[in-house]
C-alpha cells in the first residue's frame, strides 16, 4: 500500500497551510462548523426564515449574551437514532453523529432592564426540535453545541453557566438566514469505521475522537481531537489510499482506521488547529463515491 505523510513540517506548527495549499486553507480551518457561514445568497444558497423556539441567557467579556433556538424544516435533521444509542456514542467517543445548525451573525438588542446586549439565533431542523423538547438531554446538548460553535465561529469566550428564559421564547427581532441549497453529504452513511490493527489498551495510546464528512463529492475533511496537545510537534500522520494512521508524541495517541474511499494521498494535507486542539486533514478523493 502507497503511503504519504500530508503532515510536513511548514504545516506541524501553524494553524493555517502554507501557500503551496492555499485551496485548502479555508477548507482546513472551516471543517468543524456545521454549515458554512452566512453568504450573499446565490446559485448554492438560499434564504430561510427561522421559527422562535426558546431563548436561554449567559454571558461573555463584552456583557449579555442570548441566544434564540429556533428551528426551520428547511435545515436537515441529524441521523435518527435513540436516546440510548446516542448516548452509547458519546460515552465510546465515536465519529458520525452530528447534529446541524445554521449560526446566525450578532445582532444588538436590549434586555428587559433596557440596556444593551448581543442576541444570536441558532436553527435546527424543525422536527428535531419538537423531538428535543421532550428530552432535557437533547435539548442540553442542542445549547453545547450552539454554545460551542458561536465560540468557535465568532472567537467568543461564553460563560458555561446558563438559564432558559422562562417568558420569553426569544429576544428581539429573528433574521433571515442563508444556507446551502445542498448539504455536504455525511460520512455516516458509510457506517462505522473498522479500525486495522488498532493497538489500544488500558494503558496504552488514546484512541482520539475521529469526524469524517463529505465536503463536496471529492473531498473528505477529517477533525482528530487531540486535547491533551498544545502543539504538532511529535505528531505523525500517515495516508494510504484508504487507510489513515495517526501517533501522537510521548504515545499520547494513536489511531488507525480503514475508509471506504479512495484517497489521493499525494494531494492531501494536514494542519493543527492549536485553539480547536485538533488535527485537521483535507483528503481529495482518486474516485467520487456513487
Amino acid at each position: 500500500m502507497a503511503e504519504s505523510n500530508p503532515l510536513v513540517p511548514e504545516l506541524s506548527e501553524s494553524e493555517t497551510v502554507g501557500p503551496e495549499t492555499a485551496r485548502f486553507e479555508e477548507l482546513l480551518l472551516q471543517a468543524s462548523k456545521e454549515l458554512q457561514r452566512a453568504q450573499t445568497p446565490g446559485a448554492e444558497s438560499r434564504q430561510i426564515q427561522p421559527q422562535p423556539g426558546f431563548c436561554i441567557k449567559t454571558s461573555s467579556s463584552d456583557g449579555k449574551v442570548f441566544i434564540n433556538i429556533c428551528h426551520s424544516p428547511s435545515i436537515p435533521p441529524p441521523a435518527d437514532v435513540t436516546e440510548d444509542q446516542l448516548l452509547q456514542m458519546l460515552e465510546d467517543d465515536q465519529a458520525g453523529f452530528r447534529i446541524p445548525m445554521s449560526l446566525g451573525e450578532p445582532h444588538a438588542e436590549l434586555d428587559a432592564k433596557g440596556q444593551g446586549c448581543t442576541a444570536y439565533d441558532v436553527a435546527v431542523n424543525s422536527d428535531f426540535y419538537w423531538r428535543m423538547q421532550n428530552s432535557d438531554f437533547l435539548r442540553e446538548l442542542v445549547i453545547t453545541i450552539a454554545r460551542e460553535g458561536l465560540e468557535d465561529k465568532y472567537s467568543l469566550q461564553l460563560n458555561p453557566e446558563w438559564r432558559m428564559l422562562k417568558n420569553r421564547s426569544f429576544l428581539g427581532s429573528i433574521s433571515q438566514q442563508n444556507i446551502r441549497s445542498q448539504q455536504r453529504p455525511r460520512i455516516q452513511d458509510l457506517g462505522k469505521l473498522p479500525s486495522a490493527g488498532y493497538r489500544g489498551a488500558e494503558t496504552g495510546p488514546e484512541k482520539p475522537r475521529l469526524n469524517l464528512w463529505l465536503e463536496a463529492p471529492d473531498l473528505l475533511l477529517a477533525e482528530i481531537d487531540l486535547p491533551k496537545l498544545d502543539g504538532a510537534v511529535g505528531l505523525s500522520l500517515e495516508l494510504g489510499e484508504n487507510r489513515l494512521v495517526m501517533g501522537g508524541p510521548q504515545q499520547l495517541y494513536y489511531l488507525d482506521v480503514c475508509i471506504p474511499l479512495q484517497i489521493s494521498t499525494d494531494e492531501s494535507r494536514a494542519a493543527f488547529h492549536r485553539k480547536r486542539k485538533q488535527l485537521l486533514v483535507a483528503m481529495p478523493l482518486s474516485a467520487v463515491p456513487s
